[in-house]
């Protein structure tokens, strides 16, 4: 059956997969953004709306709405785009972030929250309490919603160059890297997948909370995976922090290493809640390869981490020091 989709966003990575995948399906979709971060899927409608004003007429003209998808993280944002459409089914996208200990992988109803941040702010600090107040809004506000938190969302058009930095090793035969501990759990989602479960969970009216991630593996059998003709080295968690190795992101770091037992939990979510409520997961393989893909056709794909002149100048410190 065909619905009429309100996606908040559609030019962007999750949001835009959302509406590309709505489309596919044949339903009716209207993105409603700004206008400044590039264009939405071919066979989706636009309608220009910034979010610190209030949802404008073209918003409501072009409803009623059988579901709305949002990605925010400004209550504010929520709240208007609640007043405006406040019959639908709601999916709201929120991110394990909420959880307040990292080194818990208890999931919905187990792991403890952080506190609710209600008041829109810019601090990144700050992310997960602000989901949080979202979430309550939308649970709050309509009869009906899913809230999905992912973990880490990779694959082709991610902005972040997290796995992008792994993913361009994809196919490379020499030494790498591995950090910290080869049985130290890693858990990623495909933003392909993401938004599939999104617009299904649309369709079916799915109610409840979910942490939105992949199975947890192993980093060497994710390093198997990204890049299975490569050697790997295993540096220890205490050697990268003292050589000043920054964790999870940025230009000094190994991305989406994080040092243990501090981090257990936020890379090791139970994934079954949700894929049994419908989310169904590819290979990291085909990741992978779809994402280096990707970086060798978009020049200016991001990707994060230390140059490879780096990664080898610590291997050669590592060999010395246990020589």
């Amino acid at each position: 059956m065909t619905m009429r989709l309100l996606v908040l966003g559609g030019t962007q990575f999750l949001s835009r997969a959302v509406a590309a995948e709505a489309v596919r399906r044949g339903h009716d979709v209207v993105c409603a953004n700004r206008g400044r971060s590039g264009a939405v899927p071919t066979g989706a409608t636009t309608v220009r709306w910034d979010r610190d004003e209030e949802a404008p007429a073209a918003l409501l003209d072009a409803g009623p709405y059988d579901a709305v998808v949002d990605v925010a993280r400004q209550p504010s944002h929520v709240e208007r785009a609640l007043v405006a459409v406040p019959d639908a089914h709601w999916v709201f996208v929120s991110t394990i972030s909420v959880y307040a200990d990292d080194a818990d992988p208890g999931g919905p109803g187990v792991g403890a929250l952080k506190d609710a941040i209600g008041e829109d702010s810019a601090d990144p600090e700050a992310y997960g309490g602000l989901k949080i107040a979202c979430e309550q809004l939308v649970l709050d506000a309509v009869p009906s919603a899913a809230v999905l938190r992912p973990g880490l969302i990779v694959g082709p058009g991610d902005p972040s160059g997290r796995f992008a930095y792994w993913a361009r090793r994809a196919g490379d035969t020499g030494e790498l890297v591995g950090p910290g501990e080869p049985s130290a759990r890693v858990q990623v989602i495909d933003v392909r997948d993401l938004a599939a479960w999104t617009v299904t969970a649309a369709e079916q009216r799915l109610a409840g909370t979910y942490d939105a991630v992949g199975p947890a593996l192993p980093f060497a059998d994710f390093l198997a995976a990204v890049a299975p003709d490569a050697t790997v080295t295993w540096l220890p968690d205490a050697f990268l922090e003292a050589e000043g190795v920054a964790p999870w992101t940025g230009p000094a770091s190994i991305p989406v290493w994080l040092p243990r037992p501090a981090y257990d939990g936020m890379l090791a979510h139970d994934a079954q809640p949700a894929l049994d409520a419908g989310l169904v997961v590819r290979p990291l393989a085909e990741t992978a390869r779809d994402t280096r893909v990707w970086l060798e056709s978009d020049p200016a794909a991001r990707i994060g981490g230390i140059t490879r002149e780096r990664e080898a100048d610590l291997l050669t410190r590592w060999r010395e020091q246990e020589a």
